[in-house]
């Protein structure tokens, strides 16, 4: 199975991109990453994920793949409990709201992101899951 960056980025490897602002862990296997934190559902707890990430404009994009599974990633969950986030690109620290891409907007924004990560087609799939773009939009 092909992995993604939230897969593979642990804590050492979130702790480093913010001590550097990105310098290191911003560009990863010819694509760009994001830190981003959500709010724990359950636990209240911040918790923070590196997503590859795309551009719609002024708004960020992210893919809750969890690489083709037939469950959403944790952070997705998350953020549809609780919307607002924070967001970390380089050294640009923001508060957002997240949301689905809406169904006219999708099909362009999943195009953004599978020209930065081939593998989300494939991704779509292994899974019956409509796997969501969610759109980070600054506050």
């Amino acid at each position: 199975m092909s992995h993604d960056a939230s897969q593979l980025f642990g804590d050492q490897h979130v702790r480093r991109y913010r001590e550097t602002d990105g310098e290191h862990g911003h560009d990863w296997n010819g694509t760009s990453i994001l830190l981003l934190t959500t709010t724990g559902r359950r636990s209240g707890q911040e918790r923070t994920h590196a997503l590859i990430y795309g551009r719609d404009g002024e708004h960020h994009l992210v893919v809750a793949s969890k690489g083709g599974s037939d469950t959403a990633p944790a952070w997705y969950l998350n953020l549809k409990a609780k919307p607002e986030v924070e967001v970390q690109v380089m050294g640009d620290r923001f508060r957002a709201r997240a949301r689905d891409a809406t169904p006219e907007e999708k099909p362009r924004m999943w195009a953004e992101m599978v020209g930065h990560w081939p593998a989300y087609d494939e991704y779509q799939q292994r899974t019956t899951r409509e796997i969501p773009v969610v759109v980070l939009e600054r506050l």
